[in-house]
């Protein structure tokens, strides 16, 4: 109970705004961190979820309840998320070695790529998110919160056992490597079994097995997309950083959201 105590401070306090001290630093409360991270997600995503539906519910309409619905996350989480994604934008779009394009992360400036992957990220969330409050409250408000779950999941991933840090520093060091691949795999069991339920139990209209197979699906191709994305870090940067994990994190919650939409 105490690891997990630990745990939970450090999801909440390194990946949320939430005024949570973190009293450990060390790989034991990094390790249960990223089992937390999760927890931290459905945190965020009841919040946006909650959000959109008040909007919704006080005639603002789809498109207004999505951006209330993308801008809370944001908020909760400083950016860092977003701003990983556009600094991972530039570092890879900068086609230098690996030493180079990790120089151009840690910039504190944002390059082109950068602003291209920001502007059409938030974008395509938004356009998503008000499609799916577009055919029902409940629909955009749990989408938000799978959404935000599934990003939360695909760090627990991307933190497992055999990713190495591309730093020796930051807090792609601290974490890097210290999930077991087994619970990582038990933590995306659970977040495709909760979205099934989720899809399946009548929260959403039209539920059934057709739509839990269909949440549970998003759930997956998000953590597929993510995927992806940490190798190809891998083989360019040569591990993760604190940047690639808010990159994967970003990636993963778009295309679960795009999953939801088009299928």
């Amino acid at each position: 109970m105490s690891g997990l105590g630990h745990g939970l401070r450090f999801a909440l306090g390194t990946l949320t705004v939430l005024p949570v001290r973190v009293t450990r630093w060390d790989r034991p409360a990094a390790r249960a961190g990223m089992l937390c991270a999760p927890v931290a997600g459905a945190l965020v995503g009841v919040a946006a979820g909650a959000c959109g539906a008040a909007v919704l519910a006080a005639d603002g309409g789809p498109l207004l309840a999505a951006v209330g619905t993308v801008a809370v996350p944001a908020a909760l989480t400083r950016g860092l998320h977003l701003d990983g994604l556009a600094d991972t934008a530039d570092g890879l779009g900068s086609g230098r070695p690996a030493d180079a394009a990790l120089r151009v992360m840690k910039a504190s400036d944002i390059g082109p790529f950068g602003v291209l992957a920001l502007v059409l990220t938030v974008l395509a969330q938004v356009a998503a998110v008000a499609e799916l409050f577009d055919r029902d409250w409940r629909t955009g408000a749990a989408g938000a919160l799978l959404a935000a779950v599934t990003a939360r999941v695909a760090l627990t991933l991307t933190c497992r056992g055999g990713v190495p840090a591309a730093r020796p520093d930051g807090l792609g060091a601290a974490v890097a490597g210290s999930v077991p691949g087994a619970l990582a795999a038990v933590v995306c069991a659970a977040a495709a079994g909760g979205a099934a339920a989720l899809g399946g139990c009548g929260v959403v209209p039209a539920g059934g097995p057709a739509a839990a197979a269909r949440w549970a699906a998003a759930v997956l191709a998000g953590l597929v997309a993510g995927e992806v994305l940490l190798r190809h870090c891998r083989r360019r940067l040569g591990g993760v950083t604190g940047d690639v994990l808010g990159a994967v994190a970003e990636t993963a919650s778009l295309t679960t959201l795009l999953s939801l939409v088009l299928f």
